[in-house]
């Protein structure tokens, strides 16, 4: 039994599809269906069943899946600290970013991965942070940065620093909101973000505290295009704060007196995936870019 055929194994029952699967782990379909096949001819069962909507796990399948997991991990463990006891951490990283490169100190951080492991090559994916969270979860990426609080065990999160959101509305709407309380505020028409972006939890999580909800009228998913909407009188947002500020200074927006809210910012990668030496490499740059209070 290889590592490869464990990992293609897991790939294909997590993501239920064969070519997915593939796009995954950089291979061809019909080399991922030979280690399938390969896989089930050395254990004995069959693992999959084909079906119209994709792969789907047999019985022997969904009880062998925990144990291939645990296997693949045990070995990649072994082939890990065998690196380090050659001294030598190489290998592609994937890393999921969002935001502005700025704001998460990318720079600083791929400069501290490189001073530290030069034989590491870093590749980044931008998106949404649930896109990043997502991608953590199914092994698609090594780790990512992501906004928000992470409440699932499966997935580890390194604390950074803490963002604050502000309501930001047309200049025009000034005097109107300066009296507006939060029932006034959630009634008024708003620009939506994507559902897995962190400005959507944000927002949901913000009025239904408040047993409130808002209905967007248009819906954005960059920051700059919100600005634009905002300034031409579309409806509210929310913002970070420096960026509000910004964009007060240059007439383009007002902020909503009423709150200000948290919103942490942080590294995730698998729980799993803790003494993998590409992560462990992420942790030690970040410490340095990013040190402990």
């Amino acid at each position: 039994m290889e590592i490869y055929q464990l990992r293609t194994f897991l790939a294909v029952a997590r993501l239920g599809h064969l070519t997915r699967a593939a796009e995954q782990l950089h291979l061809t379909q019909p080399a991922v269906s030979k280690q399938v096949k390969a896989l089930e001819q050395e254990l004995g069962v069959l693992l999959f069943e084909r079906q119209p909507t994709g792969m789907v796990l047999t019985n022997e399948g969904r009880a062998l899946f925990p144990l291939a997991e645990r296997t693949l991990f045990d070995a990649m463990e072994l082939l890990n600290h065998a690196r380090v006891l050659r001294g030598e951490v190489a290998g592609d990283v994937v890393i999921g970013t969002v935001i502005d490169p700025d704001t998460i100190r990318l720079g600083s951080f791929l400069g501290a991965l490189l001073a530290y492991f030069p034989k590491v090559q870093a590749r980044l994916q931008h998106g949404i942070s649930g896109w990043v969270l997502e991608r953590v979860r199914t092994g698609e990426i090594d780790g990512g940065f992501y906004i928000g609080p992470v409440i699932d065990p499966e997935v580890t999160s390194l604390p950074m620093r803490t963002l604050q959101y502000v309501v930001i509305a047309p200049p025009e709407w000034s005097e109107r909101l300066q009296q507006a309380d939060w029932a006034a505020i959630a009634a008024m028409p708003w620009i939506g973000t994507p559902a897995h972006s962190s400005q959507h939890r944000l927002v949901r999580t913000m009025f239904a505290e408040r047993g409130l909800s808002v209905t967007p009228v248009i819906e954005a998913d960059q920051e700059a295009s919100m600005v634009s909407l905002v300034r031409t009188g579309v409806g509210l947002a929310t913002m970070r704060d420096d960026l509000a500020r910004e964009a007060q200074q240059r007439g383009e927006v007002c902020i909503w007196p009423g709150t200000v809210q948290d919103c942490p910012l942080s590294f995730i990668y698998k729980t799993t995936r803790r003494d993998d030496v590409l992560v462990a490499a992420c942790r030690k740059a970040l410490a340095e870019v990013w040190p402990a209070d």
